[in-house]
């Protein structure tokens, strides 16, 4: 037996707390290979329960079952968010329910959080044990707001797994031109838009009306009800996407600009992508179309902060993985030195004739 003050001591393999409180001998198991800090963090919740509930006040904190929360939880969800959001949360807190189900949310502690993640990583849902937790300390932020729970989000500190930075996929030239051939309209146009304006196909071009587009003027409109940041946006029309929606229009206008027997599409990721596997795209969804989208502004040259307002990107950093594809931005940059600070020993012919005209 090892003890390691505290009031802890390891037997075997399982941890213990031995300690004294106003004169009373409280001997607790904590948990049977588990880490020395977890432990601490086991033996400082034991010895605060203890110490509440002598106090008087260990029943008058506010708790709830966790699937009493998730029920309230999703109430809300389904009132302030959107469906798209709310299947995620649904599918998130399902896996959840697996690991907590039959438990209090004061229950619910960091440890029982990592075995979470650890069973989820046993499966290969790692990224998906990310955006578990993550909803789970929405749900507790929740919760304390509401006044549903009393107490600490134990999802505060728990680190998510590390995520490989995937490499940017977007379509070359040549893609676009395989892919176009193998859909028909309305999808044809849609992708083309999805290009050449970068909107977020599922959010704000499924839900797309003739009435955001004016091709008198050569812009289209995404609402703030639909965007993603919940900003109103405009958007040019270049003469690719406007010749693309002429065209369409031409095929008979219903409220919709991409539509089916009059109703707005659900989904194309189905139809997207069947049509990349007959012209032999790999590695794509809908969501390619935007990082063409911002891929091909940058690699024309157009600085960051312009692509930021004409897709809509909420804050700047998401497209710093676009700033390399700037042609000669490096060069340009160092260039500057050069021009600030030259030299007689080593210039240029252009730049000695600039200095003599000087």
């Amino acid at each position: 037996m090892a003890r390691c003050g505290d009031g802890l001591y390891l037997r075997g393999k399982t941890w213990y707390l031995d300690c004294r409180i106003n004169g009373v001998r409280h001997q607790i198991k904590l948990g049977k290979h588990i880490s020395k800090s977890v432990a601490k963090e086991l033996a400082l919740v034991k010895r605060t329960q203890i110490l509440k509930s002598e106090a008087g006040i260990g029943n008058k904190r506010k708790d709830c079952s966790f699937m009493k929360a998730k029920e309230e939880f999703l109430k809300w969800t389904v009132a302030n968010k959107r469906p798209r959001t709310l299947r995620t949360y649904r599918q998130c807190l399902d896996h959840l329910s697996v690991s907590f189900d039959g438990k209090r949310l004061s229950d619910i502690t960091g440890w029982l959080i990592e075995k979470h993640k650890q069973r989820r990583a046993k499966a290969e849902a790692r990224v998906r044990a990310n955006r578990e937790v993550a909803v789970l300390k929405t749900l507790f932020n929740y919760a304390l707001r509401i006044g549903l729970f009393q107490g600490s989000n134990p999802v505060v500190g728990v680190r998510l797994f590390k995520e490989e930075q995937r490499k940017l996929r977007y379509l070359e030239p040549s893609e676009e031109q395989e892919l176009l051939q193998q859909l028909k309209e309305p999808l044809r146009t849609l992708v083309v838009v999805g290009i050449h304006c970068g909107i977020r196909i599922q959010s704000e071009g499924l839900p797309l009306k003739w009435e955001h587009i004016d091709l008198g003027r050569n812009l289209l409109t995404v609402e703030a009800a639909y965007a993603k940041n919940g900003e109103h946006r405009m958007i040019p029309l270049n003469s690719t996407a406007r010749l693309a929606l002429d065209n369409l229009r031409q095929l008979g206008k219903n409220e919709y600009v991409f539509s089916k027997n009059g109703q707005p599409y659900r989904s194309i990721r189905s139809s997207f992508g069947r049509a990349c596997q007959r012209a032999h795209v790999k590695d794509v969804s809908p969501h390619t179309l935007r990082h063409t989208f911002a891929s091909r502004l940058a690699m024309s040259g157009v600085d960051l902060r312009t692509i930021q307002e004409l897709g809509g990107w909420k804050d700047l950093g998401l497209l710093m993985r676009y700033a390399h594809l700037s042609p000669n931005h490096k060069a340009q940059a160092v260039e500057r030195i050069a021009e600030r600070n030259s030299t007689t020993l080593f210039t240029t012919p252009e730049k000695e004739e600039r200095v003599k005209l000087a």
